[in-house]
């Protein structure tokens, strides 16, 4: 089932990279991203409190917060620095490079997380870095 959760989030991720840089056109990229960022906490505590999930706020421990709290403020900035390349560049080119982040989420998951990495894993995340190398570096036409 994670399967189907991480590539409905894919396509989502692609919209969202479509309608962002459509919506750039004529706008600040903080600003774009304030007013994205509003929609985006409205749907996320709709969603605890639709799951039913608002009593565990009270439960969460210290140390996850403070992971939370730092994540949170490293996704403002992701998200900040994305929005001012989309209003830079082209979509087609800002996103593949953009998502080298996966590389390095596999990176810090095997340094900091420990997580074992297989051959495939490597090879994958090789290509992915070529493929953003290629991309980033075509020539328009």
């Amino acid at each position: 089932m994670w399967l189907v959760f991480a590539l409905s989030g894919a396509v989502t991720a692609a919209a969202v990279v479509t309608l962002s840089k459509a919506g750039l056109k004529n706008v600040h990229p903080s600003l774009a991203f304030a007013i994205q960022s509003v929609l985006i906490l409205i749907v996320a505590w709709a969603a605890v409190a639709w799951e039913g999930n608002l009593h565990e706020l009270m439960q969460v421990d210290k140390k996850a917060w403070i992971f939370l709290v730092a994540a949170g403020v490293l996704t403002a900035c992701s998200s900040l620095l994305t929005f001012r390349a989309l209003k830079l560049g082209d979509a087609s080119v800002v996103s593949p490079v953009e998502r080298v982040s996966m590389v390095f989420a596999i990176l810090f998951a095997a340094v900091f997380l420990k997580e074992k990495l297989s051959w495939q894993l490597i090879g994958g995340a090789a290509l992915m870095v070529a493929g953003a190398v290629i991309i980033a570096l075509a020539k328009k036409t």
